[in-house]
């Protein structure tokens, strides 16, 4: 009986180690909690979850604020129908989940993490209406070097996937999402950063833009970028210097979340 056991254990081990989604016992699907009159929608990276924007949803919910989060294309299932997807499935999702908060409330902010910040400055240009935006390390450009771009860009029709590296501290906080980087859904991310570059000088909405000290994914000039190219006349940044790339799980969380209320509530009085 105790070997039974010894396998029961160990086979469940190796099935959590050989699930494609990190920390899948999380609650990761598309949600809409109704609070208040300013809606706020929450915008989850690639190959994430709606699990790495819950923790700050719940924060603005308690706030009296109504809160939606999808979960986009090809994310929460596996990375073979990530692969699949095109970035204009992400920004079509973003589109409706936009338009339904939208009907329900009176005046509305858009934030995103990494690329979901990306996907926020695609709606924020198509929607002027939008009273402002929360660009959480924003994916503007990727920390990888040019050569390495170039040679994943062609690997991608033969090379599936990369594996990722996770540090200890991203192991230990509440995301999920895929433990690999599909090839073919980097490149869609490039071309995807291409269009938004263009159209940054379409945006005027009031902009709180956090990024990282610790991030190791992005380029940490993409919020330059971001900020030189857009035409808005309220641009706050600022520096989370002990976090990392998911800077909305990190370690310095009240503080982004309170930099974000005080945001909201500046720009929607």
């Amino acid at each position: 009986m105790k070997r039974k056991n010894s396998d029961s254990e160990l086979s469940k081990s190796e099935k959590a180690e050989d699930a494609v989604i990190l920390n899948p016992e999380l609650e990761g699907e598309s949600f809409f909690w109704k609070g208040g009159e300013t809606g706020v929608l929450l915008l989850h990276g690639l190959t994430a979850t709606t699990a790495e924007v819950r923790p700050l949803a719940k924060r603005l919910l308690n706030e009296g604020y109504t809160v939606s989060g999808i979960l986009l294309p090809g994310h929460g299932t596996t990375p073979e129908n990530l692969s699949q997807t095109h970035r204009e499935d992400w920004i079509k999702a973003s589109e409706e989940a936009y338009n339904e908060l939208k009907q329900e409330c009176s005046s509305v902010i858009v934030g995103g993490e990494s690329v979901g910040a990306l996907l926020a400055l695609h709606l924020a240009c198509e929607h002027p209406e939008i009273k402002g935006l929360l660009l959480y390390a924003p994916a503007m450009r990727m920390a990888a070097s040019i050569l390495r771009t170039v040679l994943l860009v062609m690997a991608s029709p033969f090379v599936f996937s990369v594996k990722k590296q996770f540090s200890k501290d991203r192991g230990r906080m509440p995301w999920q999402g895929y433990k690999i980087n599909p090839l073919k859904t980097g490149v869609q991310l490039l071309k995807f950063q291409w269009e938004i570059k263009q159209r940054l000088c379409r945006i005027y909405q009031p902009i709180l833009l956090i990024q990282a000290n610790l991030d190791d994914t992005v380029d940490l000039r993409s919020g330059d970028i971001i900020l030189r190219g857009v035409q808005s006349a309220v641009k706050e940044l600022y520096w989370m210097e002990k976090s990392g790339h998911v800077v909305i799980l990190e370690k310095q969380f009240e503080e982004v979340l309170n930099t974000t209320i005080e945001f909201i509530q500046k720009v929607v009085r």
